[in-house]
């Protein structure tokens, strides 16, 4: 699982057909507490605002949190930090 802070929405006008509804989101990933420079689209399943600390996970189990293991996805944001 990752850390991240949420730095902006990323608008798709096109997508594919089982990612259509979904928000994508990009992530600046933490790491040790610190901000690195790595960044990250993630698709928001928990509906999440530019600016929230989030975590991640990558992977299949990402498919997973999207409960559609056919999603072309890598990266989902599955909580919110408070």
């Amino acid at each position: 699982m990752l850390r991240g802070i949420i730095r902006g929405n990323i608008v798709s006008t096109r997508k594919q057909e089982s990612l259509v509804g979904s928000k994508f989101m990009e992530v600046q990933l933490m790491k040790n507490g610190e901000l690195t420079e790595e960044y990250l689209i993630a698709v928001d399943s928990v509906g999440a605002g530019i600016g929230e600390t989030v975590l991640l996970t990558t992977g299949s189990s990402a498919r997973l949190a999207l409960h559609n293991v056919n999603a072309p996805c890598d990266a989902v944001i599955v909580g919110i930090v408070d």
